[in-house]
């Protein structure tokens, strides 16, 4: 086992659980496929490969990410709405900080998690919504 498996096991199993949200989320794995800010200085941006992004909502709650070179985990939630959106959150995450080869969007999808307010599934695709118009992380599933 890996010495951030352990770590980030422990932190899970210390969060407090509640209800997970909608069955079309829990048990899935998805890869980032863009980012797109409501900024038009930054506009739709891209991972240099959404192979090193991805993003793991078990039944249980937890949450486990790659992202680069890093890894983070914590808890998430989902209500459902509707057929395809509702709410949704995360709780604190934990992560790794090693330093990721430029450009990197380590950092940024770590520290955007806890505005994260909803979501949309839509053609096959996870659209996760942060507040106040901050932007969407478009998520496509990643095969078991």
């Amino acid at each position: 086992m890996k010495p951030w498996t352990l770590v980030f096991a422990l932190v899970a199993a210390s969060c407090s659980t509640g209800p997970i949200g909608p069955v079309g989320l829990a048990g899935t794995t998805w890869r980032l496929v863009e980012f797109r800010s409501s900024d038009d200085r930054i506009g739709v941006v891209k991972p240099e490969s959404s192979a090193v992004y991805t993003m793991t909502l078990s039944r249980d709650g937890n949450a486990a990410m790659q992202l680069n070179c890093n890894h983070a985990a914590g808890r998430w939630s989902a209500a459902a709405a509707g057929q395809e959106s509702g709410a949704f959150g995360f709780g604190p995450l934990a992560m790794t900080r090693a330093f990721c080869v430029p450009p990197s969007l380590d950092g940024q999808i770590a520290r955007d998690a806890q505005y994260v307010r909803s979501y949309l599934l839509r053609d096959g695709r996870l659209y996760l919504s942060m507040m106040a118009d901050g932007g969407i992380y478009v998520w496509e599933p990643l095969a078991p």
